[in-house]
């Protein structure tokens, strides 16, 4: 790892939001690239109350994962108390269905960061190394402006 890498271990598990808890979801892992942009990892093992009557996830809760996974992956990138704003724009694909039950891993990165701009992608896997979903997003950018 090079660059800055922001402390942000009290947001791992959860990022800071229970429902990321209660679907199952966990952030473990960040850092910063040789680019100075940022990533995280976890582990997804979705509970029922992520799923359908027939146990496979919806897809609100992939794109609920996934852009909480982007947002972590920006902020861990992010200087001092800069940190995102929102989510400006979002596209989530399922590929193939997730079980309730079953153990999936997290991936979010950091694809470009501008001044006010953060560009990023986030991955669902499953155990056989299969992409399960995935998403992409744009996402505004709050800089902290230090008082003279």
């Amino acid at each position: 790892m090079t660059g800055r890498v922001k402390d942000m271990d009290r947001w791992l598990g959860d990022g800071g939001m229970e429902v990321i808890g209660l679907v199952g979801a966990a952030f473990e892992a960040y850092g910063v690239d040789g680019e100075d942009l940022g990533w995280v990892s976890g582990s997804w093992t979705p509970t029922t109350l992520a799923c359908n009557p027939h146990g496979t996830v919806q897809a609100g809760i992939h794109s609920l994962v996934l852009d909480a996974c982007m947002n972590f992956a920006i902020n861990a990138a992010l200087p001092g108390k800069d940190r995102t704003r929102g989510t400006l724009e979002m596209k989530t694909e399922t590929m193939r269905p997730a079980q309730g039950g079953q153990a999936y891993r997290l991936r979010g990165e950091v694809v470009r960061l501008a001044r006010q701009i953060a560009y990023a992608e986030a991955t669902v896997h499953d155990d056989a190394e299969r992409i399960v979903s995935r998403a992409t997003g744009t996402f505004m950018i709050h800089r902290d402006q230090p008082s003279s």
